[in-house]
């Protein structure tokens, strides 16, 4: 899913949106089914952290930004000292930095973090994913409660092209993906839900990969409304999706595996405290609770994600 959610989101892609964030598990991306991750304790062992002040990455896509700022306001309002690190870069990039200690915690999507500790996953399934996740994880690092949120990657299309080829899900896709231009992050090209997946599972080899940097976001939006390109890796939770009619594809053989935000961390400094602070973001976190805080950053009210995050998060109780 994500482009570091990628969303990927990239969006997220998560690359926005992505989004993402993300974040995937059988679940619709409405986020309204029962979190089966809801009741599993955190993972990573009993051991306490050192303490200190945390820093919180994200990836370089507005969801994942702004799940970075809710959380470190969360854990501020708890009283654990944290500020921010935004855009660090993909998912490549910044789970490097969970590892090395340069960023304590960041906010992912766990089908996609599954996939890239494990490229050899068959996991799709949230309960699935959320059993599997934890032990494929290297020393040191570890994730907490998921959130009933997600966010995944989707093949999306616009009205026009839905009708034009009578398509409804990526099955119908693959039947004229040779004359398709699939718009979405580089990284589309190697990792196993992108072009990969869709040889795999649909049979499906677009015509040309055009890659965007912004995970789904408005230069992605721009090309497909102008039929620069035909399809767009968009993620979910992204507001342009329902704000421009857009046609989100069905993916019947789940090639885009369930995304369930959750906080990635480094064990070294998260205490106990800190840990209860993002377990309760993540017991209350939905949807809907993204698609809103996407469309107040990213939409007409352009609101910054720290006050985006902090909005939200006085307005759920977590924050005053």
């Amino acid at each position: 899913m994500k482009e570091s959610r990628p969303r990927a989101l990239g969006r997220r892609a998560f690359g926005g949106l992505a989004a993402g964030v993300g974040l995937a598990l059988a679940l619709s991306a409405c986020g309204g089914s029962s979190n089966p991750l809801s009741s599993a304790p955190a993972t990573g062992g009993a051991s306490t952290g050192s303490g200190g002040a945390l820093v919180v990455g994200s990836a370089d896509f507005p969801e994942s930004q702004i799940m970075a700022e809710v959380y470190a306001g969360a854990l501020n309002a708890a009283g654990v000292t944290a500020s921010t690190k935004p855009n660090i870069g993909s998912r490549e990039v910044y789970f490097k930095a969970v590892q090395d200690g340069s960023v304590d915690v960041i906010p992912d999507y766990s089908g996609n973090l599954l996939l890239h500790v494990n490229k050899d996953a068959t996991e799709v399934s949230a309960e699935d994913i959320a059993k599997a996740l934890p032990a494929k994880l290297p020393d040191g690092l570890a994730v907490l409660d998921a959130s009933k949120a997600e966010d995944k990657d989707a093949m999306v299309v616009t009205k026009a092209t839905a009708e034009k080829y009578q398509l409804k899900s990526i099955e119908d896709l693959a039947k004229v993906c040779s004359e398709i231009v699939v718009g979405a992050p580089a990284t589309f090209a190697e990792r196993a839900y992108g072009l990969p997946g869709l040889k795999k599972n649909y049979n499906c080899v677009p015509k040309k990969l055009e890659p965007f940097s912004d995970g789904g976001g408005p230069l992605t939006l721009k090309a497909l409304l102008s039929d620069q390109v035909q399809v767009a890796d968009i993620f979910t939770t992204t507001p342009s999706i329902a704000d421009n009619d857009l046609v989100v594809l069905e993916d019947p053989k789940n090639n885009f595996i369930a995304q369930q935000v959750l906080p990635l961390y480094n064990k070294a400094k998260m205490t106990d405290k800190a840990k209860d602070a993002l377990n309760a973001v993540s017991r209350i976190l939905t949807t809907d609770d993204l698609i809103n805080l996407n469309r107040a950053v990213s939409g007409t009210q352009k609101q910054n994600p720290k006050d985006a995050a902090a909005a939200w998060l006085k307005d759920k109780g977590l924050a005053k």
